[in-house]
């Protein structure tokens, strides 16, 4: 179709004519409403960034020196964190002295990992930026925490299901034989 009959067309009907690929061969063109092709593409972004999550990475400091209970304490505030859907960030920091002792504070970072490591997992292990030691942790994806929950309760009943086998095999072959004697 010509140009100018296509713009004739597109006119009668109170339409725009858009060039769709204006460097193919024949060009290729489309009649529509521009202006509402535009404010449904506009909604549409819209709706797309309403949808979408904000990362925040919110920060945990630490020492070497740190007893277990405030080790529990932070930990708690960080698996706060990754419940909201936030990566968190944990640096500990060496000061003089404790330079020459960083494998406590890799110890200390595992002992962190530890307790959060039901609400999220470590996106970067912990490793030195100067003279800090710097680990990140991600939340757990919903898929990820559902895998946990059933390999805990998998566990849990291989437990239960396990005690009663020990039960059994602790009483005395006279009980057992005694018990099937009495049915028959």
């Amino acid at each position: 179709m010509l140009r100018e009959t296509a713009l004739q067309f597109a006119d009668s009907r109170n339409l725009d004519l858009v060039l769709i690929s204006p460097n193919a061969s024949p060009p290729v063109a489309r009649v529509m409403d521009y202006g509402k092709y535009r404010y449904e593409q506009q909604k549409r972004e819209k709706e797309a960034k309403k949808k979408q999550k904000v990362i925040q990475v919110k920060e945990v400091r630490l020492s070497p020196s740190i007893e277990v209970h405030d080790l529990e304490v932070k930990a708690s505030h960080a698996v706060k964190f990754l419940n909201d859907e936030d990566k968190v960030k944990v640096s500990l920091r060496f000061r003089g002295r404790e330079r020459g002792r960083t494998e406590k504070g890799f110890e200390v970072m595992e002992r962190f990992a530890e307790f959060v490591k039901d609400s999220g997992a470590p996106e970067k292990r912990a490793a030195f930026e100067g003279r800090n030691l710097v680990m990140i942790l991600a939340p757990l994806t919903e898929k990820e925490r559902r895998v946990k929950a059933k390999t805990a309760d998998g566990q849990e009943r291989a437990k239960d299901g396990a005690e009663p086998a020990k039960a059994k095999a602790a009483q005395p072959r006279g009980a057992e034989q005694d018990s099937t004697d009495s049915k028959a």
